[in-house]
Protein backbone atom coordinates (compact mmCIF):
# COMPACT_ATOMS: atom_id res chain seq x y z
CA UNK A 1 0.00 0.00 0.00
CA UNK A 2 0.93 3.28 -1.06
CA UNK A 3 0.98 5.61 1.89
CA UNK A 4 1.42 8.59 -0.17
CA UNK A 5 -2.67 8.51 -0.50
CA UNK A 6 -3.47 7.27 2.61
CA UNK A 7 -5.71 10.28 3.71
CA UNK A 8 -5.36 9.33 7.70
CA UNK A 9 -1.71 9.40 7.18
CA UNK A 10 -1.90 12.20 5.38
CA UNK A 11 -3.77 14.21 8.18
CA UNK A 12 -1.88 12.91 11.09
CA UNK A 13 1.02 13.31 9.62
CA UNK A 14 0.22 17.51 8.47
CA UNK A 15 -1.02 17.42 12.49
CA UNK A 16 2.44 16.48 13.50
CA UNK A 17 3.65 19.48 11.05
CA UNK A 18 1.26 21.76 12.77
CA UNK A 19 2.48 21.20 15.78
CA UNK A 20 5.74 21.02 15.57
CA UNK A 21 5.23 24.75 13.36
CA UNK A 22 3.13 25.89 16.87
CA UNK A 23 6.20 25.33 18.79
CA UNK A 24 7.66 27.59 16.99
CA UNK A 25 5.93 30.53 17.39
CA UNK A 26 6.98 33.17 19.82
CA UNK A 27 6.41 32.84 23.64
CA UNK A 28 3.89 36.23 23.16
CA UNK A 29 0.26 36.96 23.17
CA UNK A 30 0.18 36.32 19.75
CA UNK A 31 2.35 33.51 19.07
CA UNK A 32 0.24 31.95 22.49
CA UNK A 33 -2.86 32.58 20.69
CA UNK A 34 -1.82 31.93 17.21
CA UNK A 35 -0.55 28.26 18.44
CA UNK A 36 -3.36 27.17 20.39
CA UNK A 37 -5.77 27.77 16.78
CA UNK A 38 -3.14 26.17 14.76
CA UNK A 39 -2.93 23.49 17.25
CA UNK A 40 -6.96 22.96 17.51
CA UNK A 41 -8.31 23.23 13.66
CA UNK A 42 -4.96 21.79 12.20
CA UNK A 43 -5.15 18.49 14.52
CA UNK A 44 -8.77 17.63 13.89
CA UNK A 45 -9.32 16.90 10.87
CA UNK A 46 -7.63 13.62 11.64
CA UNK A 47 -10.08 12.65 14.16
CA UNK A 48 -12.79 13.92 12.26
CA UNK A 49 -12.07 11.76 9.31
CA UNK A 50 -11.79 8.99 11.68
CA UNK A 51 -15.19 9.25 12.63
CA UNK A 52 -16.34 10.05 8.89
CA UNK A 53 -14.78 6.42 8.06
CA UNK A 54 -17.62 5.00 10.79
CA UNK A 55 -19.88 7.62 9.21
CA UNK A 56 -23.78 5.71 9.91
CA UNK A 57 -25.32 7.14 6.19
CA UNK A 58 -24.05 8.76 3.52
CA UNK A 59 -25.01 11.41 4.68
CA UNK A 60 -23.32 11.71 7.61
CA UNK A 61 -20.16 11.27 6.32
CA UNK A 62 -20.21 14.27 3.78
CA UNK A 63 -21.56 15.84 7.02
CA UNK A 64 -17.85 14.91 8.85
CA UNK A 65 -16.29 15.60 5.68
CA UNK A 66 -16.86 18.96 5.48
CA UNK A 67 -16.26 19.55 8.97
CA UNK A 68 -12.69 18.23 8.14
CA UNK A 69 -12.66 20.80 4.95
CA UNK A 70 -13.75 23.54 7.41
CA UNK A 71 -11.30 23.19 9.73
CA UNK A 72 -8.67 22.81 6.58
CA UNK A 73 -9.65 25.96 5.36
CA UNK A 74 -9.06 27.27 9.03
CA UNK A 75 -6.12 26.31 9.52
CA UNK A 76 -5.09 27.40 6.22
CA UNK A 77 -6.33 30.93 7.08
CA UNK A 78 -3.91 30.46 10.51
CA UNK A 79 -0.87 29.52 8.25
CA UNK A 80 -1.61 32.71 6.33
CA UNK A 81 -1.82 34.72 9.06
CA UNK A 82 1.54 32.98 10.38
CA UNK A 83 3.43 34.35 7.29
CA UNK A 84 2.07 37.74 6.89
CA UNK A 85 2.91 38.60 10.45
CA UNK A 86 6.61 37.14 9.73
CA UNK A 87 6.22 34.57 11.90
CA UNK A 88 7.12 31.61 9.52
CA UNK A 89 10.77 31.02 10.86
CA UNK A 90 10.18 27.54 10.79
CA UNK A 91 11.30 25.39 7.64
CA UNK A 92 8.52 23.41 7.34
CA UNK A 93 5.88 26.12 6.92
CA UNK A 94 6.06 25.95 2.76
CA UNK A 95 5.72 22.13 2.88
CA UNK A 96 2.47 22.84 5.34
CA UNK A 97 0.91 25.22 3.43
CA UNK A 98 1.06 22.79 0.30
CA UNK A 99 -0.38 19.97 2.16
CA UNK A 100 -2.97 21.72 3.65
CA UNK A 101 -4.55 23.13 -0.30
CA UNK A 102 -3.80 19.12 -1.02
CA UNK A 103 -5.61 17.93 1.40
CA UNK A 104 -8.43 20.75 0.89
CA UNK A 105 -8.87 20.12 -2.70
CA UNK A 106 -8.71 16.19 -1.92
CA UNK A 107 -11.96 16.85 0.53
CA UNK A 108 -13.70 18.99 -1.84
CA UNK A 109 -13.37 16.33 -4.71
CA UNK A 110 -14.66 13.69 -1.94
CA UNK A 111 -17.29 15.47 -1.07
CA UNK A 112 -19.15 16.31 -4.63
CA UNK A 113 -18.02 12.30 -5.43
CA UNK A 114 -20.05 11.35 -2.32
CA UNK A 115 -22.90 13.78 -3.19
CA UNK A 116 -23.23 12.54 -6.65
CA UNK A 117 -23.80 9.08 -5.46
CA UNK A 118 -27.13 9.77 -2.99
CA UNK A 119 -28.50 11.72 -6.06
Amino acid sequence: MNRQYDIEERLIQFAVGVCHLANTLPSSRVGYHIAGQLVRSGTSPAANYAEAQGAESRRDFVHKMRICLKELRETLVWLKLVRRLGLDRHTVMDGTVKEVNELISIFVRSIRTAQRGSN
